[in-house]
């Protein structure tokens, strides 16, 4: 297993191991110890699971208060995955990370407490799974628009699939400031 740190700061791209031989293949999805010892020391408290068709786009969420960091990978088919830092203060405040995550690439993105969160099925279908370090609080949710030209994500679609909750979300400017994030990812009180 290895951890790579992308170009937003706590944002962390992560590689997993697989073995496989003539019966199929195994991959450790967490594994607290190893975890830890490579520099990711969270405690999850919910694990989610997301089954989806192709096109479909769920994001960009977030939740503030009770804000929730991700552990985000796919078990079927495959996405691409994106993280916005909304931490007032930032010197990467609405800068974006994206990768694509399937089963086969065995690869996670952790996405800690102070980003907003979507991604977008590339596949046919897709099971998406994801460990959260907060419950899940429907007061809290937020959405920021998928298609914020401020932001500028380059999804790999041009007419997704929609929620009306995602369809309406507001850009980043619009956000209120208390509704976001400062620098070390508290929420604004």
């Amino acid at each position: 297993m290895k951890i790579i740190e992308t170009e937003l700061s706590g944002v962390l791209a992560i590689e997993l191991d697989r073995y496989s031989d003539s019966r199929g293949s195994f991959v450790e999805s967490w594994h607290k110890e190893k975890y830890v010892s490579l520099g990711l020391g969270v405690d999850f408290v919910q694990d989610n699971i997301s089954y989806s068709k192709k096109g479909v786009l769920r994001g960009l969420h977030y939740q503030n208060p009770s804000p929730q960091g991700k552990l985000v990978f796919v078990l079927e088919g495959g996405i691409f995955d994106v993280a916005v830092d909304i931490r007032l203060g930032s010197p990467t405040f609405g800068k974006w990370f994206g990768m694509t995550l399937t089963y086969e690439n065995c690869k996670q993105l952790y996405i800690p407490e102070g980003f907003a969160h979507g991604f977008v099925v590339t596949s046919e279908v897709a099971t998406f799974a994801y460990k959260c370090t907060g419950y899940y609080n429907k007061e809290s949710e937020k959405t920021i628009r998928w298609d914020d030209p401020e932001i500028g994500i380059v999804w790999p679609i041009e007419n997704p699939i929609l929620s009306e909750k995602d369809r309406v979300g507001s850009s980043l400017k619009e956000m209120p400031r208390e509704g976001l994030f400062t620098f070390d990812r508290k929420p604004l009180e």
